[in-house]
């Protein structure tokens, strides 16, 4: 039996923070923090957690899908990345979990949900105590994911419950590339090889 532990170890960034480095090539991504819902040999799915949805309200959404709202929420949306941009996800504290739940990752308590069910919870304040709602994911075929990080366009960080939910937009590159120690400042564009 594996200890999920074993997945850093072994070269998958389930559970971790991608961080765009400043030598990311892609606009789309300029900037981002993305959270690693899943990355295996067949490929990587993750959620952008730091870009709002341009234009969109999470009251506007409810009413959009025709989920009336009880309960105050002051959830931004996200743009969760390019793929699939109508398809929503909401991460989530595992104090919630239902079918159609994933425990992502059970050591600090995040789970992940994509069915209506959530979000009409949210809307009567049933559902989880922490969430974030999120259009669209971020996701890299077999070998893709690896091959951008070899060109140094991206940085991995361990995540943690207050990162993910309780970090200012604005502030939550800065704050996720100081956790592991680097002066932002310091951070080159230009990436080198041994």
């Amino acid at each position: 039996m594996t200890d999920t532990s074993d997945k850093a170890i072994s070269g998958y960034l389930e559970r971790q923070l991608l961080i765009a480095m400043p030598s990311m090539g892609d606009p789309r991504f300029s900037r981002t923090v993305i959270y690693m819902c899943s990355h295996n040999a067949e490929g990587a799915m993750g959620l952008v957690i730091n870009k709002p949805y341009p234009g969109l309200t999470f009251p506007n959404l409810l009413t959009q899908l025709g989920i009336e709202s009880t309960a105050e929420n002051d959830i931004v949306v996200r743009l969760g990345g390019p793929v699939e941009t109508g398809r929503g996800f909401v991460l989530h504290s595992t104090d919630y979990m239902r079918q159609g739940s994933v425990k992502i990752d059970e050591s600090i308590g995040i789970g992940l949900t994509a069915t209506l069910d959530v979000l009409r919870a949210i809307a009567t304040g049933t559902g989880p105590q922490h969430s974030l709602f999120a259009l669209g994911y971020a996701g890299w075929s077999a070998g893709q994911l690896d091959t951008e990080i070899q060109e140094n366009a991206w940085l991995a960080v361990p995540a943690d419950f207050e990162l993910v939910f309780h970090s200012h937009l604005d502030s939550l590159w800065d704050r996720a590339v100081r956790k592991i120690g680097i002066d932002v400042a310091k951070l080159s564009s230009v990436s080198g090889h041994a």
